[in-house]
Parts: structure tokens; C-alpha cells; sequence
């Protein structure tokens, strides 16, 4: 697959979002990008554009290869869909029970939970529950008309008027 910035661009500004919600809301994070992951015993493997590790951080902080016989998949998972359609690898990420995805398609995000094997639109992220599709559009549209800084800086305090009181 060949990358391009048009598929690139939003893949990072939504791996960025990741990351600094895990931040500001101080939750640890295991970000392996887009890592070959493979379930030899159900013959099924994946490269997702990025993931991330949350829930499951400790289960595989600081190990050079995941096996995904024994260790958990991802927590989260993000496609972006420009020239190829991901929808073909849901299927693959309900095999190996990842339960978070979200899709980036025609300059919108929409945020997909793992219920009974199957993937169903959902308005708030599992991971990141402060998140919607809806508010992850709004940023990454956001990302292309600011400089980064500022960005980071709306980003940032946007989660911290949010966040849920502890």
C-alpha cells in the first residue's frame, strides 16, 4: 500500500488525539502504530493504520512482539479509509476481539464498539469515554486550519473542561 499524505494526515492527527487524551487524563498508553499482528490459530492477521494499547498497557509494556495467542489485542484501533475501504478488516478485529475502532471516512470519524462479535456505531468512545465521533471530526478539522501548537493547545484545554470530575 502506498502512503499518502491525504491517508497519513488523519491517521496521526487521530493517533495525536490518542495520545494526548491518555495524557490529560492520565491514562497509560502502549502506542504500537501500525504493527503486523497475526492470529496464526484463526489464520487471521492485520496491520491497523495505528493502535494502542489502554486497558491492557501492562499485559504487553515493553515487549518487542505480541503474540495474539496469548497476549490480549489492542484496546484501540485506528483506519482511515481514502483510496481502500477498512470495513473488511472489521470482521478480522472482531475475530481477535479488539473493542474499540474508530474510522476516519470522507473527513468524518465514527466510533465503533465491539457487542456480540460485531461492530456497532457507538456515540462515545470505550477507551476515552469524555470522546465522540463527533467532537474527534471537529478536532481533526480543527488540526487542518490552526497551527499545530495552537491545536495542541485547544485540544488540550477542550479535555480539560470535560474530563470527568474524579
Amino acid at each position: 500500500m502506498l502512503l499518502s499524505a491525504r491517508r497519513e494526515r488523519p491517521n496521526r492527527v487521530l493517533a495525536t488525539l490518542v495520545e494526548v487524551l491518555a495524557e490529560e487524563l492520565g491514562v497509560d498508553l502502549e502506542s504500537l502504530g501500525s504493527v503486523t499482528l497475526k492470529r496464526p490459530d484463526l489464520l487471521k492477521g492485520f496491520e491497523p493504520d495505528s493502535c494502542f494499547y489502554i486497558q491492557h498497557v501492562a499485559a504487553v509494556m515493553g515487549k518487542d512482539e505480541i503474540d495474539l495467542e496469548t497476549d490480549p489485542p489492542p484496546d484501540l484501533v485506528i483506519e482511515v479509509d481514502v483510496t481502500s475501504i477498512s470495513l473488511p478488516k472489521l470482521p478480522i478485529f472482531a475475530a481477535v476481539g479488539i473493542p474499540e475502532v474508530w474510522r476516519y471516512k470522507d473527513g468524518r470519524v465514527t466510533v465503533r464498539s465491539l457487542e456480540g462479535g460485531r461492530y456497532a456505531k457507538a456515540t462515545r468512545s470505550v477507551a476515552f469515554p469524555v470522546i465522540t465521533g463527533e467532537r474527534l471530526t471537529q478536532f481533526l478539522t480543527e488540526s487542518q486550519q490552526v497551527r499545530s501548537t495552537e491545536w495542541l493547545k485547544r485540544v488540550r484545554a477542550w479535555i480539560r473542561d470535560n474530563r470527568p470530575a474524579r
